[in-house]
């Protein structure tokens, strides 16, 4: 997962973002609030965890931001030194899905994230098979079936298409989708991600009037939607 750790503290932050990367976790850390704030314009993220006292911007301004825009499911886990009763209730009222308070203990700081992601459904296990309206796909065969009608995909094409259908509606960034399905890899280029975006649209026929297209989300990414109450629907699935 990509995580997100906002706080003004370093030794704090360097030892957050060990402990995530010791889980296998990608984290990048931030020390300004607006930073953050501006880097979720053109990223994409699967968890933030921020601090409440900061400088500038403060961490329930940096939350209450995030709520209100393109991000509002984004799980978010709070870590402070306010441990009053009062300011807990006012963390979670503004958004925070968990609410951990300094000195932190790594094994439980660790258990909160995994409870989060899991609420989140970020954690779940990959899936064999799901449908959503016309759009059956086969993981195993990498074929996905639209209309009764079977169409083979490579496998960076079953996987992004996967993603994009798994994060219905949610803007996903081109770093984020390039560092997802292809890693560190060298072919791993804005490119490459626009060709098999193209590619997946025109071989699934991404069209309007079959309940899904593909929407380039200027300046940031792509983003799947829905067209009519088809794609609104629960995915069918299978999970191995």
């Amino acid at each position: 997962m990509r995580c997100a750790v906002l706080d003004d503290d370093k030794a704090q932050t360097e030892l957050v973002a060990k402990l995530l990367a010791d889980a296998g976790h990608n984290c990048e850390v931030f020390h300004q609030g607006r930073t953050l704030i501006n880097r979720l314009r053109q990223d994409t993220f699967d968890l933030l965890i921020i601090d409440w006292n900061m400088p500038g911007m403060s961490g329930i301004e940096v939350l209450e931001t995030v709520r209100q825009g393109q991000h509002s499911n984004l799980p978010i886990l709070m870590i402070t030194s306010r441990a009053d009763d009062e300011d807990v209730v006012k963390g979670l009222a503004a958004g925070a899905d968990d609410y951990i308070v300094k000195p932190l203990n790594s094994v439980i700081f660790m258990a909160r994230v995994d409870a989060v992601l899991r609420r989140a459904q970020l954690n779940r296990p990959q899936k064999t098979a799901a449908s959503w309206g016309a759009y059956s796909f086969d993981v195993p065969t990498e074929t996905v079936t639209v209309h009764g009608e079977a169409v083979k995909l490579t496998a960076k094409e079953l996987a992004l298409a996967m993603m994009l259908f798994e994060n219905m509606s949610r803007p996903l960034s081109r770093s984020y989708l390039l560092e997802s399905i292809w890693g560190q890899s060298p072919e791993a280029e804005t490119r490459t991600l626009d060709a098999h975006v193209s590619r997946i649209r025109s071989k699934l026929n991404l069209r309007a009037e079959n309940g899904f297209r593909v929407l380039p989300v200027y300046s940031y990414g792509y983003r799947l939607e829905p067209t009519n109450a088809v794609g609104l629907a629960e995915p069918i699935e299978d999970a191995a």
